[in-house]
């Protein structure tokens, strides 16, 4: 039983707070990176069951907290959602007076009803809060089609047509995820790209849509390639300062409107002259600072757009442009509203959301009503700049696959959002509070990471029937041939972190993983998408299998795969299911890779636990054992130079049985400089480093075609010619 010592630091859960902990997901013990056996500290299980709104702070609170969560399926007459997998007899418990008469139905999709049978399965009623309750359990048939369907019960003696006692959320989601047609066989090869980083002579200091669709033509249409996968184009603050990471974005269901080409709105055309001098002006000042190569400014380059997007905006639009955007208003529902009212709300009264009048957090409040009513035209703004981005999306995916790609634009999916972002604003029940996500120390980042995300609460996730999940999903595969989600362990489990401690402190909470998996893979493919996981560091092994049998693709990058003794995987060992590259964007671009410059960035930053020296040692020792497959293999000359190696270590990605190869952007081109160190913030400018040369010159879209390394790398990935 805990005391006050049980929840001191260090002191280690009692049995009952594991058992509570258990209830909950919350992990008491985990293995390191390095496979050594941690115990958690009983003052982080007691903070991680708080943010679950779970009272374990002393011995009564957990025996009751105990009693609570025992009872809590048998004061609900469904469960909050049912998620099953298609072909299979699934099961639904149904809790209603002792004795009561009960039915079930499935209403589907399509408004087909389906009576469901009942189990001949007894089980002891229970006594809650003074009376018996009684479980009945019935089937749901493993020939229910795939979707989302409502469960229906009606207790007692009630006419069919009777208003149901209860109703609760059916998912049925496919059993294994069928790669698309276009890529079910061979090797398909596509480039991996930072969008914003790759600016051209027409945008706006900052990769755009429009530069996308070229990208892909380009790619697609010359050199045969099946995708290009982006990083995360999730909305960002719409007030300075932007957070640069796409990875901690606002919301991840909206799109950042950043990335729209103002000159491809069709209502710019029909501007007055002199509005259409301002935009030009506005534009080339941004472009100038693409040709100087200087870092990516988003708050420079969005107020220039804001400003010139907000003219085209209140010039008006057509009847038939209106029905559109009215069309898209109404398919995004209360989503777009809410997540455009939080936009306005911070143009007016600005970030963070801390300094709103506090009737605008009390949702459904008339204060609240009354300040959304003072900006309602903002509003509509927001609305009208989410429906822009779509359609230039949809732009680039209908022109990635006009040049002959089999998938077009792949997206990236974040881990989370920010903690004080649109999302906590308009999602408040699924995210837990007084927590961050993060990572626990690994190789790479040996101090732990914080993401300073608020992580989805499981239960609360399941009480939404899982809605705002499977929205966020629709919205990124919309116009997509596929996704990546990052982190993808984080469909299993998350790294946990309360507030105030360090990422050191943290542990694992455990999601329905079957839930988080399956209706990700239902939306996939509805969508005739390809979904990638992004499963590196620290996975269980049995989620690698899990998300194999699912139709999931892995991850495989040429530095971290490694046989049981530590020694280089040979390609040809590598997985089928998954995404080969030679990096990652956590990483520097290979040449600077090889010539260490991510152990030189680590120790300027102070990001090294053990002697730079050390670190130097077995990273050259690891890099060595990798370049020498090179040279066996006779894929690089004698004495390479670093463009061969480059090149050589793309030819080696082509022995891989892996469906997908990915191709750093970068690694085209000789860039040396890293996108993103992790564990660091305004130490090193993350994710504003635009594309350059091995000098860091700028190199700017229209110049790929033309570029020496990058013919020879397209060279080396594409052709069985003699290394040269």
């Amino acid at each position: 039983m805990p005391d006050a010592t049980a929840t001191a630091d260090g002191a280690l859960p009692s049995p009952a707070l594991k058992e509570l902990a258990g209830r909950y997901g919350v992990a008491v013990e985990y293995d390191d990176w390095q496979g050594n056996h941690l115990d958690v500290p009983a003052s982080t299980v007691v903070a991680v069951l708080a943010a679950l709104d779970v009272d374990a702070d002393g011995e009564d609170a957990v025996e009751a907290a105990l009693a609570e969560v025992d009872l809590a399926p048998w004061r609900a007459v469904l469960p909050p959602v049912v998620v099953l997998r298609d072909g299979r007899v699934g099961e639904v418990p149904v809790h209603v007076p002792h004795g009561q008469p009960v039915a079930c139905e499935a209403v589907l999709e399509d408004g087909r009803t389906v009576p469901l049978a009942q189990l001949d399965r007894w089980t002891d009623p229970r006594e809650v809060d003074g009376a018996l309750v009684g479980r009945a359990t019935f089937a749901v048939p493993a020939d229910t089609p795939l979707g989302w369907h409502e469960l229906r019960v009606r207790v007692g003696d009630l006419p069919g047509d009777a208003e149901p006692t209860a109703t609760a959320p059916l998912v049925v989601t496919p059993s294994v995820l069928e790669l698309p047609a276009g890529v079910r066989d061979g090797q398909h090869w596509g480039l991996m790209v930072q969008l914003y980083s790759v600016r051209s002579r027409l945008s706006w200091g900052l990769g755009d849509a429009a530069d996308l669709a070229e990208l892909a033509s380009w790619s697609g249409g010359e050199h045969g390639a099946d995708f290009v996968l982006v990083n995360p184009l999730h909305s960002a603050e719409p007030v300075a300062p932007m957070e640069p990471s796409p990875y901690l974005p606002t919301t991840r269901r909206f799109v950042n409107p950043v990335y729209i080409r103002v000159e491809d709105v069709r209502e710019t055309a029909y501007l007055p002259s002199a509005d259409r001098a301002l935009l030009e002006w506005a534009a080339e000042e941004q472009r100038a600072a693409s040709a100087a190569g200087a870092l990516v400014d988003r708050d420079a380059v969005w107020a220039a757009k804001r400003s010139a997007l907000r003219t085209v905006f209140d010039a008006g639009r057509t009847a038939a442009r209106e029905a559109d955007f009215a069309a898209f208003r109404e398919r995004e529902g209360k989503g777009l509203t809410d997540f455009a009212t939080w936009c306005a709300l911070a143009d007016r009264h600005g970030l963070p959301s801390s300094r709103w009048p506090q009737g605008a957090h009390d949702h459904g409040s008339r204060e609240q009503e009354r300040l959304v009513t003072e900006v309602a035209d903002d509003v509509r703004f927001h609305e009208w700049l989410q429906w822009v981005v779509d359609s230039q999306l949809e732009a680039a995916q209908r022109t990635a696959t006009r040049a002959g790609m089999a998938l077009g634009i792949v997206h990236d999916l974040a881990v989370g959002v920010h903690p004080t972002g649109a999302d906590t604003w308009t999602l408040g029940p699924a995210l837990a509070r007084g927590i961050t996500v993060g990572a626990p120390p690994d190789a790479f980042n040996q101090q732990g990471q914080d993401w300073s995300q608020p992580p989805w609460r499981p239960d609360g996730l399941a009480r939404l029937g899982y809605a705002p999940y499977r929205d966020m999903i629709r919205t990124v595969l919309r116009h997509a041939g596929g996704v990546r989600v990052d982190h993808v362990m984080g469909l299993f489990r998350l790294w946990w972190v309360p507030a105030g401690l360090g990422p050191e402190a943290g542990t694992y909470v455990r999601y329905d993983h079957e839930a988080m998996v399956g209706i990700l893979a239902l939306e996939a493919q509805r969508a005739g998408a390809v979904v990638v996981g992004e499963d590196l560091g620290v996975v269980e092994p049995w989620v690698r299998d899990h998300l194999r049998e699912r139709g999931v693709l892995g991850t495989s990058v040429l530095w971290f795969e490694r046989d049981g003794d530590g020694a280089p995987l040979p390609p040809e060992r590598w997985r089928e299911l998954c995404m080969a590259t030679v990096t990652t964007h956590d990483l520097p671009p290979t040449a600077g890779y090889l010539a260490g410059e991510h152990i030189d960035l680590r120790d300027r930053l102070g990001l090294l636990t053990r002697d730079v020296e050390e670190e130097r040692r077995v990273d050259e020792r690891d890099r060595a054992s990798v370049l020498a497959q090179l040279s066996e293999r006779g894929l690089v000359p004698e004495d390479p130079t670093e463009r061969q190696l480059v090149d050589g270590l793309h030819r080696l990605l082509r022995a891989a049985p892996s469906r997908l190869l990915g191709v750093s952007l970068p690694d085209a081109v000789g860039e040396r400089r890293t996108q993103n160190q992790p564990g660091t913030y305004d130490q090193y400018p993350n994710w504003r480093v635009p594309l350059g040369d091995s000098s860091g010159d700028p190199v700017l879209l229209e110049d790929l075609p033309g570029l020496p390394r990058v013919r020879s790398l397209l060279r080396a990935l594409l052709s069985d010619d003699p290394p040269r």
